[in-house]
């Protein structure tokens, strides 16, 4: 995937602020972003932030045959990649010319530079030597990898311990940490490089760029120093000419910085040394900030537990006693009582109970009643008449048989919804059928 270009927009305007001499982040001309470092729960392992530039270093040794042309020296190796991760633009399982140059300008830095003594890394000549592999990943890209790099790099090389090793006769034994503590590697001195991006044909100077003004610069120039103000290595990029005042001015620039960022390393190995003696927590997870979000850490104080009881009986000694509470029942309604925080019965009064109960049961006495009195109605019509139709009913679902003479017996079934309703209509006919048989 391409990075997205700059817009004519962004490009004047990041130019303009730059004539101006101010930046987009706040910083003046020759000013460092914020530099962090943390180490990790291993020997030779850091990370290194450089603002949001983040370079993760691992350093890690095996005992190999050393070169022909070099029998009793050890070897380095150094292997920076760039991944998606830091960055869409970058491409995985390819080599760009970006990674080609930074891999060659981290060999000529601290391998050239005999920043490590590898004769201390030979074992036995011309047989066995220790090879040592610093690994630099780039976790997130927001300008000046260079000057990330070579600080994690030195670092981690600083940082890191390898096994002690003996030698009696043509055997070679390798002791583990728990055997005997592991062995600093031999370093003369720490060379870190600083960047330099020049605008405008080297009109103006920024140090440490970030990403958008590497995007704008016409040139960069990398100097790579010890404390000790001794140029290790010196390259130039962008096919600008540069004047040699301006070399000159930047190799002062670069002195400063690199005796400040030599000072925080010292600073850091230091109080990683310390903690990891004094028996302390250390490692990435420490390192975290306690307001991030991500950090599930809560500082616990410490409570003193040694007096305790003789507190509680203290305090129950001084306390009045307390009074005896009787429970008084609550009478919500007339006929209810409740004692305690309860909820009101939702079924109500017995005496409402009662009363429904009263009227149902009268109501049934009517019905039964008003059936009787039917029944007696179509015994006597039947005596009076055998022609008239005799009705018989049932409650809830009635079934109504209607007897006449010579024909079948017809069954009428009607759904009655209730029994007041269909009683009291089938009164009306008995009476007037039996006053109609009284007159004749």
């Amino acid at each position: 995937m391409k990075e997205t270009p700059l817009s004519n927009c962004e490009r004047r305007f990041l130019l303009r602020a730059i004539e101006e001499k101010k930046r987009l982040d706040g910083r003046q001309t020759y000013d460092y972003r914020s530099l962090r470092i943390s180490f990790g729960a291993d020997y030779g392992c850091c990370i290194v932030e450089l603002g949001k530039t983040r370079v993760l270093g691992q350093v890690s040794c095996e005992l190999v045959s050393p070169k022909l042309n070099r029998p009793t020296e050890g070897i380095l190796y150094f292997n920076l990649e760039l991944s998606q991760m830091a960055a869409p633009a970058f491409e995985p399982g390819r080599q760009s010319d970006l990674l080609v140059k930074l891999n060659r300008l981290l060999e000529r830095c601290l391998r050239n530079s005999k920043c490590i003594d590898t004769e201390s890394l030979c074992v036995v000549a011309g047989e066995k030597v220790w090879q040592i592999r610093v690994d630099l990943h780039l976790l997130n890209h927001d300008g000046n990898i260079i000057d990330a790099a070579s600080i994690a790099a030195i670092v981690a090389l600083c940082h890191f311990r390898r096994p002690d090793v003996s030698v009696q006769g043509d055997e070679v034994t390798l002791y583990t940490p728990e055997e005997r503590d592991p062995v600093p590697l031999s370093i003369h001195h720490m060379p870190i490089c600083v960047s330099f991006a020049f605008f405008q044909q080297g009109t103006y100077l920024l140090v440490d760029p970030n990403e958008r003004e590497e995007r704008v610069m016409d040139g960069l120039l990398v100097i790579a120093m010890n404390k000790h103000r001794e140029i290790c290595t010196i390259q130039s990029s962008g096919g600008i000419m540069l004047l040699k005042d301006q070399v000159l001015r930047c190799s002062k620039i670069a002195g400063v910085k690199v005796a400040e960022i030599t000072e925080l390393i010292q600073k850091a190995l230091g109080n990683d040394q310390k903690v990891r003696k004094e028996g302390g927590k250390f490692g990435f997870a420490e390192s975290i900030a306690n307001q991030r979000i991500t950090a599930f850490k809560m500082e616990q104080a410490p409570v003193d537990t040694s007096e305790v009881e003789e507190k509680a009986d203290e305090i129950i000694a001084e306390a009045e006693p307390p009074p005896e509470v009787v429970s008084k029942p609550v009478l919500w309604t007339p006929g209810t009582a409740q004692i305690g925080e309860g909820i009101e019965n939702s079924w109500g009064a017995p005496e409402d109970s009662e009363k429904e109960d009263e009227d149902e049961a009268g109501s049934d006495e009517a019905i039964i009643l008003d059936d009787m009195k039917m029944d007696t109605a179509v015994d006597v019509a039947g005596i009076g008449g055998q022609a008239a139709p005799i009705v018989l009913s049932d409650s809830e679902e009635e079934e109504r048989i209607i007897l006449e003479p010579d024909k079948n017996p017809k069954k009428i079934r009607t759904q009655t919804v209730s029994a007041k309703q269909e009683k009291a209509p089938s009164k009306n006919p008995v009476r007037k059928r039996k006053k109609k048989r009284a007159a004749n």
